[in-house]
């Protein structure tokens, strides 16, 4: 096989705009390169919670040393009647600033636009002026929003817009067991929709600096103790002109199941974790769902930035059915890496939520729908 360890082309759609598609080659049996960036350097990042799995209007309004917390109650006036919307999913709207330079990005799209749009709409939160927007992985409850999303704003939005995503993996059909071995359908992201809607793809399994001001982490590698604990199963190829083409594929080695398209556990290979480097503060690392491992998540990014401090750990953790035994020694583990501030959002879970404030109750920070959080100046 040819060793190849710069970013490559891989092809260009006739349909959308430009697919960009970028990926680390290496010979059979030799140790991977490790991929690096120079990680830019922002002076303060906003995260607001479009959609997460519950709007608690009770929750503290206190401000955490080096956080500015903002939360939101309600709303008044021509709007009194209507509330935010939680679901099961993820959406975040991120603004960084870098001198008078300004960047937006929406990373996921909850499960259901109805959601997104409502949420987006009441927040205030301006769409046409988004730069770019980032998928984390293939999960229904991610990527559910995107197609009512577009359908809404992308006429309002700008000309060349890209979906930044992790690899081919985002577009497999994932199946939910069922039950005596029968699957039900979990969901895909479809080609022809993002084609439709004049998104540029640009997908990588290297880490990649989205848009000058943030950076990808690629495929993130499973170094620690964690594991993909169970949740969909996965199907790989390519049916009625939707699916994952294995040939797109950089470094998986596919049995003869997986080549024959039955459903097996799903290890989100080409999951990525989105981060900014804050200056003065270190690395934001935002997990999404974390079925990679937030450890992991965030000893790559440390990796491929260069960047040892990791200020905050933000997002899905992926550890709501941990057994106990488990989650105790990945929090003991996530202790060791001195991250000042964590904010376990989506599938973190309650046992996790429990178990942070035992043994890190001075890093914990709560989140909810609506809540924005500025990271620097």
């Amino acid at each position: 096989m040819t060793v190849v360890t710069r970013r490559r082309l891989l092809g260009v759609s006739a349909l959308a705009p430009m697919l960009t598609c970028t990926r680390l080659v290496q010979t059979q049996g030799e140790a991977a390169p490790t991929p690096s960036i120079e990680a830019p350097v922002v002076d303060s990042l906003s995260i607001q919670v479009v959609t997460d799995g519950n709007h608690d209007v009770f929750i503290s309004g206190a401000q955490v040393p080096g956080i500015r917390v903002e939360r939101v109650r309600g709303f008044r006036g021509a709007q009194e009647r209507r509330a935010l919307r939680s679901e099961h999913g993820l959406s975040l709207y991120l603004t960084s600033h870098r001198g008078d330079e300004t960047r937006s990005f929406l990373l996921d799209f909850g499960y259901t636009p109805e959601t997104l749009n409502n949420n987006l709409e009441l927040l205030g939160l301006e769409v046409a002026g988004l730069d770019a927007l980032i998928l984390s992985h293939g999960h229904l409850d991610h990527f559910g929003g995107l197609e009512g999303f577009l359908a809404r704003h992308r006429a309002a939005m700008k000309g060349d817009l890209r979906l930044y995503v992790g690899g081919e993996d985002v577009f497999c059909y994932r199946h939910s067991p069922a039950g005596n071995g029968a699957f039900a359908s979990y969901g895909v992201l479809d080609r022809r929709m993002l084609e439709a809607g004049q998104v540029r793809l640009v997908s990588s399994e290297e880490p990649l600096v989205v848009e000058g001001h943030a950076f990808s982490t690629g495929a993130i590698r499973r170094t620690s103790l964690e594991r993909v604990l169970p949740n969909s199963f996965v199907e790989f190829g390519r049916r009625d002109s939707a699916g994952c083409d294995v040939a797109n594929y950089a470094n998986h080695h596919f049995t003869p199941a997986e080549l024959a398209g039955q459903p097996v556990p799903d290890q989100h290979l080409h999951e990525t974790g989105t981060c900014f480097h804050v200056r003065d503060r270190g690395l934001v690392v935002i997990t999404s769902c974390g079925h990679s491992g937030v450890i992991n998540t965030v000893r790559r990014a440390k990796q491929v930035s260069g960047v040892d401090k990791v200020y905050a750990l933000v997002g899905g953790f992926h550890l709501a059915r941990a057994p106990d035994d488990y989650l105790s020694r990945v929090v003991t583990e996530l202790k060791t890496l001195d991250i000042e501030h964590v904010l376990p959002m989506h599938c973190s879970g309650l046992n996790f939520l429990e178990a942070a404030k035992r043994e890190m109750p001075q890093a914990l920070v709560l989140c909810t729908t609506g809540s924005r959080f500025t990271f620097g100046a």
